[in-house]
């Protein structure tokens, strides 16, 4: 294995660190915790208590960011640029369409979207995890949960995929930027007819309390609307397809804990948790310092954009024992608060502005998960794999191509069924 380079001369910006960013994190932390980066004027923050600290003190650390990363192709203001009332009331919209009832019919929705993608695959006994199914399941159930047309999901994906380029892109071309800006105009004249529809014909889905939603009394505007939605879009699908990928790469690498899991579904909570501990989707959350600060002796001037490395900060001996590994069973990880603001991890961000879809990501993985376990019964990387993942703001595996044996799925109270049509005949 390559030697990694001195903190001092490393850039995460560069292919070295792109290659295998896990393999520099504790160079970062132990020689420059408060990283640099010349080119774009940022400074990058590595360890665990800087970074919950960034992300608890919203007086000192503020999302204005946002204004420039995220606000063009949202085509408007987002949750995390709001605060106070206007937070609170929105946010509660937004959550209340991933919880309660609303769950229970997203629910049956995950698992309808996940049988018919998985269908044409089983009796084949290959699949790519990543792209035969994740990517298109974590558009679709996204689709489902704000009433989205999913016949058009591959458009829709398309034009998801230029925003989220843009919000998640350290540094971007002008060629990249007005393709990006163009698929978020596209993305909203598609939204706007249906927002006009559901405002006179509502439905129980989530645009439609969208555009009943009041705030100090007032109706949201369409651009109101179609910026949250387009926040739940990125923010529900984009994590889901790599999660799902990365806990079962991190399960077949480690063949004693998936047995375990096996033999105990309700590990299966943990073994999650733990990969969004290892391996966090969500990589770099930035943010704007209000005031001249110092961290452990480094200062940051005011006005800075501050980038909060996760995946670093959940690799911080400091926070974890032995936080190379991957332990589902570790004492330090606290499963049953992981997908919480008070989680140990640092996966969904903390504080005010944690994920909003924090506790949608657990129903929609863990369910999923659940179905996949007994139906890729023997699951390994398929012959002449080779392993790669991408990305610097998100991170995730290009592809996971699988070979398995066709097993049987849970029939009621996840036990084994007789009859499923997904068995090798």
């Amino acid at each position: 294995m390559p030697v990694p380079a001195p903190a001092a001369t490393l850039s995460v910006l560069s292919e070295e660190f792109a290659a295998d960013p896990y393999r520099h994190f504790a160079a970062l932390r132990e020689q420059a915790p408060v990283h640099h980066e010349p080119e774009i004027d940022s400074y990058f923050l590595s360890r665990h208590a800087d970074v919950k600290r960034v992300l608890t003190d919203h007086e000192a650390f503020t999302t204005e960011t946002l204004q420039l990363r995220a606000e063009p192709v949202m085509r408007g203001r987002v949750l995390a640029q709001m605060t106070g009332a206007e937070h609170t009331a929105k946010r509660k919209i937004v959550v209340r369409g991933f919880t309660g009832p609303a769950l229970q019919d997203q629910l049956r929705a995950i698992r309808s979207n996940a049988t018919a993608l998985l269908a044409p695959f089983l009796h084949r006994g290959r699949i790519d995890l990543v792209n035969d199914f994740g990517r298109p399941f974590a558009v679709q159930v996204t689709l489902d949960v704000l009433g989205l047309d999913k016949r058009d999901w591959r458009q829709l994906a398309a034009w998801h995929h230029g925003v989220a380029e843009f919000i998640t892109s350290v540094t971007l071309t002008p060629e990249r930027r007005r393709h990006c800006l163009d698929c978020a105009e596209r993305l909203e004249a598609y939204l706007l007819p249906v927002i006009a529809e559901r405002r006179r014909h509502p439905r129980e889905d989530l645009i439609s309390r969208l555009c009943a939603a009041e705030f100090d009394g007032v109706a949201m505007s369409d651009g109101d609307v179609t910026a949250l939605i387009l926040n739940v879009l990125v923010a529900a699908a984009e994590p889901a397809d790599k999660t799902l990928a990365l806990l079962f790469k991190h399960l077949i690498d480690h063949p004693g804990q998936l047995a375990a899991v096996r033999a105990d579904p309700g590990l299966l909570p943990a073994a999650i948790a733990e990969t969004l501990r290892h391996t966090p989707p969500v990589q770099l959350v930035p943010r704007r310092a209000r005031y001249d600060t110092d961290f452990g002796g480094t200062g940051v001037p005011a006005g800075a954009t501050v980038f909060c490395m996760i995946g670093a900060a959940n690799r911080d001996p400091e926070a974890f024992t032995d936080p190379d590994s991957f332990d589902l069973h570790r004492p330090d990880l606290g499963t049953a608060r992981s997908f919480t603001a008070a989680a140990q991890h640092l996966a969904f961000g903390t504080g005010l502005h944690q994920c909003v879809g924090a506790a949608f990501a657990r129903a929609e993985i863990e369910t999923v998960a659940a179905m996949l376990l007994p139906l890729l019964d023997e699951v390994r990387y398929s012959p002449g794999f080779h392993y790669r993942e991408t990305g610097l703001y998100t991170r995730g595996p290009v592809s996971l191509s699988l070979d398995f044996t066709p097993g049987t799925a849970p029939g009621p109270g996840g036990r084994p069924g007789e009859g499923n049509p997904g068995r090798a005949k």
